[in-house]
Parts: structure tokens; sequence; C-alpha cells
């Protein structure tokens, strides 16, 4: 998470070597106001005097369907959302509060060409997650926060989770997939995180989404290692820094 205070000469010989896009410092700069600063910018003011910050991550897994765990992601202080997240239609399985929204410009634009027929229709107005792992991201930002028209950039993912990806040719196109960004992000951020929705080791049993209409397969593309990143929360699970749902 970077703020315009982090847009250092330090900062920037820090991230030159590693290849992909290092929070261009003009992008930063415009990123001025207070609600670009917190991520949970009304905690102070809110009504439970909880101390706990609990968070649920829902992510879009067809292991939620036929859940029933909507009121239980609704009960938590903040709820993440990201991607072709469809809820008319499926509130007693995912709930219906969103408080943080999580994208990048490629998800954004896929999910609604893609999601479209399932019932989205677009992000929520909300706190927005914006995963800038593009240079062109920052452009974009940039240009959205000063009503400018978008310029080009060229496309470099950034490094962190690293797979074994990043040992073979395909090592720039790959990057964390937007759910795993965001939960680490919540964890972070948190006292509490519920993870819903993510890749567990029964993931065969479920379709891709829970909005699928039929059953479809999870998907295994080269950009993402998913399975890293299922054996990830299966870890943090076990040590209880998450709550992962699961059915088995």
């Amino acid at each position: 998470l970077q703020w315009a205070k982090h847009a250092t000469r330090e900062q920037h010989q820090r991230l030159s070597r590693y290849p992909g896009a290092h929070a261009l410092v003009e992008t930063l700069s415009v990123l001025n106001s207070s609600a670009n600063w917190q991520m949970l910018d009304n905690w102070k003011t809110r009504d439970n005097k909880s101390e706990c910050r609990r968070c649920a991550l829902v992510g879009n897994g067809g292991i939620l369907k036929n859940s029933k765990k909507g009121k239980e992601i609704d009960s938590h202080h903040y709820v993440f959302r990201t991607n072709g997240a469809v809820i008319k239609g499926f509130e007693q399985d995912v709930g219906s509060r969103t408080t943080h929204y999580t994208f990048s410009t490629n998800t954004l634009m896929n999910s609604i060409q893609s999601y479209a027929g399932a019932g989205y229709r677009g992000p929520p107005e909300t706190r927005y997650i914006f995963l800038p792992d593009h240079d062109r991201d920052y452009l974009l930002m940039k240009a959205a926060a000063t009503h400018t028209l978008v310029e080009s950039g060229r496309e470099k993912g950034k490094k962190f989770l690293r797979s074994n990806t990043l040992k073979t040719k395909y090592k720039y196109i790959y990057r964390p997939s937007t759910g795993a960004t965001m939960l680490l992000a919540a964890l972070h951020t948190c006292d509490q995180v519920s993870a819903y929705g993510f890749m567990t080791p029964d993931y065969k049993n479920y379709s891709d989404h829970y909005y699928d209409s039929s059953y479809h397969p999870v998907g295994f593309y080269v950009n993402h290692d998913l399975r890293m990143e299922m054996d990830l929360w299966q870890q943090l699970h076990k040590a209880g820094l998450i709550r992962l749902y699961m059915r088995n």
C-alpha cells in the first residue's frame, strides 16, 4: 500500500531493480485527499465501538453456491469483493453489502465483458482498492483523478507471491490473482479476516463461480499460480491468521 509520502528517490532506487510498475510520483501526488490515506476511513466514527476490525473477503468461487453464508458475511464490519461480484439473486449465499471493491484495469474490463450475462453490471459505488500492476494503470489513475485523457503505457507485471512461473519464459505476464492481493491487503489492515469463495483442495467439486448456471471447471492459466495461492490460504488458516470457509 503506497501513498504520496512513499514517492521518494530512495524508494525508487530500491524498487528499480525489479521489473514492473513502481508508483509513479506523478500519480501519487494527485492522491492527496484524506479519503486516499486510509482503507478503513470511517473506523473512528463507527456506531459499533468494537476494537476488533472484522473483515469478510468474498471471492467468486463456486464453493459459495448454496452455502447460506450471506448473513454471516454481512455481519462483518467491512466486506471486500472483487472482479465480477454478482450479488442480485445470490444474497443468501454471498450477502448484499460491499464496503471495498478490488480490481485492476484488466479485471474490470474482463468482468464487464464476461459476466454481464450472469448479472454483473460494473463495480458498486464504494471504496475502491485499485491494483496498478502495470505502468498503464498508474497512468489511468492519474487521468481519472485529473480528468484528463488516458495515456498509454507498456504492460509489465509486478512480482510478489513468487511463483515458479517467474523462472520460466512467462515471467513477464505472471502476477498474483486479484483475490490474492485483496486478501493480503486485508490481512495487513483488519484484525480478523474471514475468507469466503476462495479455492480449496476440493475445488473440483464446485463450479468456477457461484453464479454459473451450469458446471464449469476452474481454469488454470500461466498468468496466475492458483494452486500456490490455495496452499498459502491453507497455511494461513491453520496458523489462525485467517478463517477460510471450507465445506469439508
